[in-house]
Parts: C-alpha cells; sequence; structure tokens
C-alpha cells in the first residue's frame, strides 16, 4: 500500500501543477509581436506581452514590489510577522492585477482591482508600523509610499 502512495501523490502534484498553468493560459495573449519593458527569455522584441503587462497600473505595482523587496531586505530578524504581512499584501496587488484582467465581466474585473486597492491600503498602513518603529528608512518609505498613492488612485479609477 505504501509503494502505491508514493506515484498516487506524485500524479496528483502534476496534476495541481497542471491546473495552475491551464488557468494561467487562459489569459489572453496578443497575436502581434510587441517591444518590451521588461527581461524575458526571448529577446525584448520577440516576446509577446500578455495583456495585464501593458497596463501602468501593473507597471507601477511592479515597481512598487521592487521597493519593497529592498526594504524587506533591511528588516532586522525578530520582526518576522510585518515583514511577511508587508509581502504577502504586495504580492497581491500586481496578482489581482492580472487576475482581473483576465476576467470576462466588468464586475469580476472590478471586484479584482478593488482586492488589489484594499492590498495597497493595507501595504500602506505596514509601512507606517515599520517607520513608527523605525524598522525602515523614512527615504525608502516615502518613496514606497508616494507610489502606493498613485497605485491606490489608478486602482480606484478601475474599480468603478
Amino acid at each position: 500500500m505504501a509503494a502505491l502512495k508514493e506515484p498516487l501523490v506524485a500524479v496528483l502534484v502534476h496534476v495541481h501543477v497542471l491546473v495552475h498553468v491551464l488557468v494561467a493560459v487562459r489569459v489572453r495573449v496578443r497575436g502581434c509581436f510587441t517591444p518590451c519593458a521588461q527581461p524575458a527569455f526571448l529577446p525584448c522584441r520577440y516576446r509577446r506581452m500578455l495583456d495585464y503587462e501593458k497596463l501602468d497600473v501593473y507597471q507601477c505595482a511592479l515597481r512598487f514590489a521592487a521597493l519593497v523587496f529592498q526594504i524587506l531586505q533591511k528588516i532586522p530578524r525578530g520582526h518576522s510577522e510585518l515583514a511577511d504581512q508587508l509581502k504577502r499584501a504586495t504580492l497581491s496587488i500586481p496578482l489581482n492585477i492580472a487576475e482581473g484582467a483576465g476576467k470576462p465581466t466588468a464586475k469580476d474585473r472590478s471586484r479584482c482591482h478593488a482586492i488589489a486597492r484594499g492590498s495597497a491600503m493595507e501595504c500602506g498602513a505596514v509601512l507606517d508600523i515599520l517607520r513608527l518603529q523605525t524598522l525602515a528608512e523614512a527615504q525608502s518609505v516615502n518613496e514606497a509610499k508616494s507610489l502606493l498613492v498613485r497605485l491606490v488612485a489608478m486602482l480606484s479609477k478601475m474599480c468603478r
């Protein structure tokens, strides 16, 4: 019986991964080749872009994530709960924007953008707490918060 469990677990893992790949493929891909700003495994001029990659709000969310990852590296040990909360909320923003781009109805897209907006607000609160506890440099936090203000403004309009 134990010998049967291992192959079954392996098959279930592969099915789980396949389901995630198929869900990701549902995001519409444009048929033409377009230049891109992000590096990829293909030379830039030959890479196809997904719809959400062209959105200014998505690119802004990526810039915000890059800033947060720099801030997270400097948080001292013993504050993993704040770091984890900030990381999860930060990841939620571009992921929900991308998910929203793949939704077929305006109501579904709006819901995803509202979730991304809520995650952005949560990031702002965590950054405020980090600044209050002097766990992050004020300049880095201010730069991240200025991107957040822009992100929230764009996402608020997209929620309507």
